[in-house]
């Protein structure tokens, strides 16, 4: 420990106290645990669980443990270093996060949480104070205490977790819970990320399953049997409550967010998503592959290009624009001039409603953004287009005319479901 100056503590808990300190070598900060209990062996140090799953798992989104020291029959935990935990983040805060910054957030939680289940561990004390992070930017999942490995046969101990963030069937004593009880807390930190608050702040176990069930409303039995056997064996009575509406509660979440929220609060646990499959609800889907999800298949209009074409023929139409009229060029110059131009609140366009356009007025954009709004393609579903029409198009390709960009539509029936979706009316050029 001669390498490393103490500058000041970070935390204390049951097994350890963190404090912060500096490689006297590089100046490099790092987070120092020094752990309570005394160890009077390498090989009783090895065994612990932290140090055994730490070993194995080395994903972005979890924390590095950079070495262990024993010294004096003390054993010290040395990570890399996170300015804060999500807790601190969020009493930081003056304002609600945009849903933007929650879900890049949740996607960090889960991608660390689908890696570690699928090498064979679980958490078991998911809960925002066991979140480090350097802003909403990068998040890691720390404290690796009482992770146990999925293959490790139960019974598992019934009290693990903070009590905000226990699963139903932990709550209820059940001794062979597995990853679903990650996926609860998830679903709770969540819903704590839009509202600042906790979402089942009970003051005992039997207080948990009675805010849980004022929510979520009392479980069927049919549902989860395996529930009302734990309670019967506990004495137990489910309270008599209705479901609430969770975008009541959680009023500032997105209707796929409340979906995703409701998934991962299932009373039955057999019903929650794994993380990688919660990774695929379309919460999660944003951008092109999301417009792919809603909409179907997607057709770029280009210039009065309605439909996607076979290779060939876009080949020909590709010739037919280098040799179309110096009209048709100085459309081409105005039409990327305005794409590269930012949007002022002033200044009003033609596309000013398109929903990926609108992106230009944002102070940052990712690459993904910045490329959909400058592109010369107009995202949108094929119109259900007549026979006739299909064919009228192909005669002007082949007598060597090309349709203006004024006969770009969308079919009404389109425009209303993509409406419905942005919550407003769809543009059509005209």
């Amino acid at each position: 420990m001669n390498r490393y100056m103490t500058l000041n503590q970070l935390g204390d808990g049951t097994y350890g106290s963190v404090v912060l300190g500096q490689n006297i070598d590089t100046g490099e900060k790092v987070a120092i645990k020094r752990m309570k209990r005394k160890y009077y062996s390498w090989d009783e140090a090895m065994n612990l669980r932290e140090v055994k799953s730490l070993k194995k798992l080395n994903h972005a989104n979890l924390i590095k443990l950079r070495e262990v020291i024993r010294e004096n029959d003390t054993l010290y935990f040395v990570f890399e270093y996170m300015k804060e935990n999500l807790y601190q983040l969020m009493r930081s805060q003056s304002k609600f996060f945009p849903e933007q910054s929650i879900r890049n957030i949740l996607y960090q939680i889960l991608q660390g949480l689908a890696f570690m289940h699928r090498h064979g561990f679980f958490h078991r004390d998911m809960k925002p104070e066991n979140l480090l992070c350097c802003g909403p930017e990068l998040v890691k999942i720390a404290d690796f205490g009482l992770a146990r490995e999925t293959r490790s046969r139960p019974p598992y101990t019934d009290y693990v977790s903070t009590r905000w963030y226990r699963a139903p069937e932990v709550l209820l004593h059940s001794i062979n819970y597995s990853t679903p009880i990650d996926l609860w807390a998830v679903g709770c930190i969540m819903a704590e990320l839009y509202t600042f608050r906790p979402l089942f702040p009970g003051t005992s176990e039997i207080d948990q399953i009675f805010k849980i069930c004022s929510v979520l409303g009392t479980p069927d039995k049919k549902e989860w049997f395996e529930g009302y056997q734990l309670a019967s064996a506990m004495n137990f009575k489910f309270p008599q409550f209705k479901r609430l509406a969770l975008n009541t509660v959680v009023p500032n979440a997105s209707r796929d967010g409340i979906h995703l929220m409701e998934l991962l609060l299932s009373w039955n646990p057999i019903r929650r998503p794994s993380a990688q499959s919660a990774l695929r609800q379309p919460y999660f889907q944003v951008g092109q592959q999301r417009l792919n999800q809603e909409v179907g298949e997607v057709s770029y209009a280009k210039i009065g290009q309605q439909k996607r074409q076979p290779v060939q023929l876009m080949k020909s139409q590709i010739s037919l624009l280098q040799s179309n009229s110096n009209k048709q060029l100085k459309y081409e110059k105005q039409w990327e001039t305005l794409t590269n131009k930012p949007i002022g609140n002033k200044e009003k366009t033609w596309y000013d409603n398109d929903a990926d356009t609108m992106m230009l007025s944002k102070k940052k954009l990712s690459a993904k953004q910045h490329y959909l709004s400058v592109a010369r393609y107009v995202t949108g579903r094929s119109s259900n287009f007549q026979a006739a029409e299909n064919e009228n198009m192909s005669k002007n390709i082949r007598n060597d005319t090309f349709p203006s960009v004024s006969k770009v539509s969308y079919g009404q029936s389109d425009k209303n479901k993509i409406g419905k979706r942005y919550g407003k009316a769809e543009w059509t050029s005209k």
